[in-house]
């Protein structure tokens, strides 16, 4: 991520943001407002081309401006006079301009200079032989070598893809988009509200901030509107193939990185190089490299380095904590977000008891749905779960019709009843000489297995969503359903209730019935039951599993993984409380 990606409005840009501004606003936008960067194959690959580039900053000779007979550098010829001088890595300012760079190459003799620009792909297939942010920023590079004294007519672009040098002129027309491109990216710079994504855009699918930018999502809730259903998404326009749906998934199916877990009681973690080191007992026990790593949850007893938290937030990777009985107690990240738009947007929002309940109001619904799916998918038919179902149904009908948050609350909670009054029916447990009683929803402290597990799994997915909410800037402790209080995640807590059944409550079904998790894994007691390690594990890998589930989304008609759902539903909420999209939309299965 470039390492000047927040600037306020008396900074001078840099040219890399006049390109990104000519290649896509709203790209710009996420990058030099809000901070934002992700990266690809195509932006890793791009730093690996300029490696050679930006080892070393050089200094442009003084132009020689008595020299009256210049010959082009690029038509030498080796029997000529002394070859063109070489710089790379150049930094140039301009004051007039407002504009700062660096140019990767400048070949230049006695008083001109030709800048030469590397880029990773291959030559476009236009007339132009280039993109327009192309060649805009060799003509910006152009316009700084003019102030400095040079001559600068055209410049180069060197395709690493097909090895091809392509000649740019400098024409009067280029330069006057230039200057009027430079122009309005210093007000752009200053905007605080995003702007609109392209519209079927090819850009899209080669960008890395595709899946946080979500241009074809957003173009599609804006045409559901205020509908609370969302219809059948139109084909593409111009496409022939009507079975393609108007939304393209521009992000990866599941995310590489997984969150490393580390309960064994006082181990320490460390780093080597950019690989995470775990070590029990003077023992290294286990290996991470940074880039396979989400999140760094510790739980219980687990000490981690001074140095390795600095490593971990440079590369905005939260470390989470936990206890040793995994209650969440909070989060360490990094500041990788430079902007309070969304907060602001989000307070703002939580200020407005008629946006609150509205939102609720979908939140609640929504989870009642997935509880209905969920028994009606996992329990065995009979005449007692029909009247459950009915009953959910019942109460469902009436939730959007709730005039208050106390009414709605009395409403959700009597939908949980009715779901846990027939949750033991969808177990089935393998080791059918232990007792699995559970009759209703209990905890602090839970009082028998499942009720453990539930804990257990719920307290994994309010880190889940506090992470998800963090990454987009938003508060994870201001909720608008679940009251501010003091150590709660409230938002948290909100962004996940439609999610307890079909992640939590189906990660603790399925440890149960493939026997992950068995009733030798807890210690009952007066006060309480507890899982042991063994147990954790088990049903760790039940929810991680279930996180690495493709589900369809049922709006936008892809395949993603669940751990995906969550932060799209994350980002979702933000473009909603900016105005970016007209309404928030959970997700129910089918």
């Amino acid at each position: 991520m470039p390492s000047n990606v927040s600037i306020t409005g008396d900074d001078a840009l840099t040219l890399d943001m006049v390109k990104q501004y000519t290649f896509c606003p709203r790209l710009f936008h996420l990058m030099y407002v809000e901070g934002r960067w992700d990266d690809n194959t195509y932006t890793i690959e791009g730093r690996h081309i300029h490696r050679r580039v930006d080892q070393l900053d050089h200094l442009l000779p003084e132009a020689d401006l008595t020299s009256s007979d210049v010959e082009s550098p690029q038509n030498q010829s080796p029997q000529g006079d002394d070859p063109p001088t070489i710089s790379r890595s150049v930094p140039l300012a301009s004051a007039e301009l407002g504009l700062s760079a660096k140019l990767d190459l400048v070949s230049s003799d006695g008083a001109e200079a030709i800048p030469v620009e590397t880029k990773r792909g291959r030559v476009p297939n236009n007339p132009q032989r280039s993109h327009d942010s192309h060649r805009v920023q060799l003509m910006a590079q152009g316009l700084l070598l003019r102030e400095h004294g040079y001559t600068c007519d055209h410049g180069v672009i060197y395709f690493a893809g097909s090895r091809t040098r392509v000649d740019v002129p400098f024409t009067p027309d280029l330069e006057q988009q230039t200057r009027d491109l430079i122009e309005q990216t210093h007000h752009a710079a200053t905007r605080q509200t995003i702007p609109d994504p392209l519209d079927d855009s090819p850009k899209c699918n080669g960008c890395s901030l595709a899946g946080i930018c979500l241009p074809d999502e957003t173009l599609a809730l804006r045409q559901l509107g205020d509908e609370l259903v969302a219809p059948p998404i139109k084909p593409r326009h111009g496409t022939g193939d009507e079975d393609q749906a108007m939304v393209r998934r521009l992000y990866p199916v599941r995310p590489d990185a997984t969150p490393l877990y580390v309960q064994t009681q006082g181990a320490y973690i460390g780093k080597r190089g950019q690989s995470l080191i775990v070590r029990a007992e003077g023992a290294e026990v286990a290996k991470a490299s940074l880039k396979d790593v989400s999140q760094l949850v510790l739980c219980g007893n687990v000490q981690v380095s001074t140095q390795t938290i600095h490593l971990l937030c440079e590369s905005d990777i939260p470390v989470v904590l936990l206890s040793s009985g995994w209650w969440f107690y909070g989060i360490t990240h990094g500041q990788s977000l430079r902007n309070a738009y969304d907060r602001a947007a989000q307070f703002h929002a939580a200020a407005d008891p008629q946006k609150c309940l509205s939102f609720a109001k979908t939140l609640v619904r929504d989870k009642a749905l997935n509880q209905r799916t969920q028994l009606r998918r996992n329990a065995p038919p009979s005449a007692d779960l029909d009247l459950v179902l009915n009953d959910i149904d019942s109460l469902i009908g009436r939730i959007m019709e709730a005039p208050s948050i106390e009414v709605l609350l009395g409403l959700e909670g009597n939908a949980a009843r009715c779901y846990f009054s027939s949750f033991a029916q969808m177990l089935k447990p393998r080791d059918f000489d232990s007792t699995w009683d559970f009759e209703s929803r209990n905890r602090r402290p839970p009082r028998d297995p499942v009720n453990a597990m539930l804990s257990f799994a719920y307290a994994l997915l309010a880190k889940e969503c506090t992470v998800a909410l963090l990454s987009e800037g938003l508060d994870p402790y201001w909720g608008f359903y679940h009251r501010p209080r003091h150590g709660r995640p409230a938002l948290a807590l909100d962004l996940m209730e439609p999610f307890r059944a079909v992640i939590a409550d189906s990660a603790v079904i399925s440890a149960i019935n493939t026997g992950m998790v068995r009733a030798a894994h807890f210690t009952q007691a007066a006060s309480g039951c507890a899982m042991n390690d063994i147990g954790r594990k088990g049903l760790l890998r039940a929810y991680e599993a279930r996180l690495d589930q493709l589900v369809t989304h049922p709006i936008f008609d892809y395949r993603c993984a669940w751990r995906s759902v969550i932060r799209l539903q994350a980002r979702l909420l933000s473009r909603w409380l900016r105005g970016d999209v007209p309404e928030y939309t959970s997700v129910t299965t089918r």
